[in-house]
């Protein structure tokens, strides 16, 4: 069985980029596109891993960090955005403040290799 990635990304292009990218690197990729979306899939799927982006009409990507704290999530949880790089490094350090295994930061616009590479090493590191 494959592992489940869900991804969250409210531009399609990017959600759907993304998504083959981790089709290709052996994950089943679970695509949503908003704050309520991706929490009901997460408490339905309870996914392998977790790719969020930090920027999205009507939430915030540090409100899902601790959403995903609060759900005692231990998989990875892999940012990529198009934050300025502080933004991206602070998220990361609150994330694993919060205690979630944090993967990343990826900044957007990104490189399908570079996806691979990381999607690959984390799929590597996921318990089956």
């Amino acid at each position: 069985m494959r592992p489940r990635l869900l991804l969250v990304d409210d531009e399609p292009v990017l959600a759907e980029f993304l998504g083959s990218a981790a089709e290709e690197c052996g994950f089943d990729p679970i695509l949503t596109s908003n704050d309520r979306q991706f929490r009901e899939r997460f408490l339905a799927e309870r996914p392998d891993m977790v790719a969020l982006d930090l920027g999205m009409p009507g939430m915030d990507g540090v409100e899902l960090l601790r959403f995903l704290a609060d759900q005692g999530y231990k998989a990875p949880v892999l940012i990529v955005s198009g934050f300025d790089r502080r933004v991206l490094e602070s998220a990361f350090r609150l994330g694993e403040a919060l205690g979630l295994r944090m993967a990343g930061p990826l900044a957007k616009p990104t490189r399908l290799e570079e996806v691979e590479t990381v999607l690959t090493a984390l799929k590597g590191t996921l318990t089956p």
